[in-house]
């Protein structure tokens, strides 16, 4: 049997990012479409990224100048951040290290995840909410 830190080495493409509300309602974060990937390295680094789809472009063309309404829009569908990951084998844990972070209030941060492998299928729980999930699915290297 593989570790936890063996398998979760890749990159995964999501498939689904759901927060189920207490009040027992589906509420999808980013959209039921969202779009996003993780990866995992195996000298302990890890990146995700994603997206709601549909975000408008900048009407000035400019990566960096967007109006002040424009970047906040962008930036509210779209999640980002990177840094080391240490892996607990005993509790199935991933714990994300915030290094960089498009959020800055997550700057710094240790953040716990639990992470369930079947097949090419990761799930990941969010440690501090429970509610949340994300279903991830391994990449091919053909498919990169």
């Amino acid at each position: 049997m593989t570790t936890l830190k063996e398998q979760i080495v890749g990159v995964w493409s999501l498939v689904s990012f759901v927060d189920q509300i207490q009040n027992g309602n589906t509420f999808y974060p980013l959209g039921e479409d969202a779009m996003g990937f993780i990866m995992y390295h195996p000298e302990g680094y890890m990146s995700a990224q994603l997206m709601k789809q549909g975000r408008a472009p900048y009407q000035s063309e400019d990566m960096l100048k967007g109006t002040t309404e424009e970047m906040a829009e962008a930036a509210h569908g779209y999640m980002a951040y990177a840094g080391k990951y240490d892996v607990n084998e005993e509790e199935r844990t991933l714990i994300h290290h915030m290094e960089v972070s498009m959020n800055p209030t997550w700057l710094g941060q240790q953040q716990p995840r639990i992470a369930s492998i079947e097949g090419d299928i990761l799930t990941i729980h969010h440690g501090l909410i429970p509610n949340i999930k994300l279903i991830w699915k391994r990449l091919k290297a053909h498919e990169f």
